[in-house]
């Protein structure tokens, strides 16, 4: 399954539910919409800096961690960066793909 990076930060009401509710009612309901799309929330951590939230997911196909990303930002109450992670072995097999590539100018 692939994996994905979500960076994400509350905003407005969002932030006023996650005080209202707390860390863990917040990662519980981001577990449960995860796992309803058929993947799972792998690691949920709070952080200070520039996002509060990073979340990594297992996600059944590059669809759905689309579609939990717009469904995230759409709600308004949380802004996401999500990003698709790859394995080393991923990485591996895209070095060994060769292509016809010519650089500008060239």
């Amino acid at each position: 399954m692939p994996k994905f990076l979500v960076q994400a930060n509350y905003v407005g009401e969002g932030l006023k539910g996650l005080i209202k509710e707390g860390g863990t009612k917040r990662r519980e309901t981001v577990a449960q919409v995860i796992e309803g799309m058929g993947g799972k929330l792998e690691s949920f951590y709070y952080a200070f800096g520039d996002y509060d939230v990073f979340g990594i997911a297992d996600m059944p196909d590059n669809v759905s961690g689309v579609a939990f990303s717009l469904m995230i930002n759409a709600s308004g109450a949380v802004q996401a960066k999500t990003t698709v992670l790859l394995t080393p072995e991923e990485i591996d097999q895209a070095t060994k793909k060769t292509v016809d590539y010519r650089p500008p100018g060239q």
